[in-house]
């Protein structure tokens, strides 16, 4: 019997859209850099590195690119900031957008993103069409938080108590997805079921099998 739940948080990048860890995957083949590279630099001195203070609105997108491309080279390759910043913007997976109009009739929906003040708006595009389709999506949620506007970003504990706090919901009455495991634990460690997303069907196999919601 699965348990009823008044809310599900949603991150966005990497969830409603394909996940720019594909888009790295293939820029560093191209560029013959080793595997994983970009993410690496990303999780070096993760709190303070250009990458978090990009998402909190602390440096600009050419900051961003001068103190990235220092930091890669300390790792041992040059990599341009700017460059991916380009790779950040996914394409959208429809029936996971399907997935959130089922769960908003089943109770309120939010969405908690790590995002960079590039692009237009939520997004991170430049593309019109694109542009738009996300503030489409963005538009049905009940709330959102972004971390490029509040200030701080996932996996700080006050960014979730506050989605809690403007859905007015308890954390254990939540589901949060999230496609980075250290923005699960802090969702998890409040009392919310969390999933891990490592791909569209996966995500949408678990949030059925958790929320009993017919979401095929």
């Amino acid at each position: 019997m699965t348990k009823t739940f008044k809310a599900v948080i949603w991150d966005f990048g990497g969830v409603f859209t394909t996940s720019p860890f594909d888009a790295f995957t293939r820029y560093e083949a191209e560029r013959g850099l080793p595997k994983d590279f970009i993410r690496t630099v990303n999780a070096t001195n993760p709190l303070d590195n250009a990458w978090a203070k990009l998402e909190q609105s602390q440096v600009t997108a050419a900051e961003f690119d001068g103190l990235f491309r220092e930091e890669s080279m300390a790792l041992g390759h040059e990599v341009s900031g700017a460059e991916v910043l380009t790779l950040l913007s996914g394409s959208l997976r429809p029936r996971v957008v399907n997935a959130l109009t089922v769960c908003k009739g089943h109770g309120r929906v939010g969405c908690i993103t790590n995002n960079a003040p590039v692009g237009k708006g939520a997004s991170m595009t430049n593309d019109e069409a694109k542009a738009q389709q996300v503030a489409e999506v963005f538009a049905m949620f009940d709330h959102v938080i972004e971390s490029s506007k509040l200030g701080i970003r996932k996996p700080d504990p006050r960014i979730y108590a506050l989605m809690c706090e403007a859905l007015d919901v308890d954390p254990a009455d939540c589901v949060y997805l999230d496609d980075i495991g250290h923005n699960l634990k802090p969702a998890r460690d409040m009392g919310m079921t969390t999933i891990k997303v490592l791909s569209e069907d996966q995500l949408l196999s678990d949030l059925q099998a958790v929320t009993g919601y017919a979401l095929a």
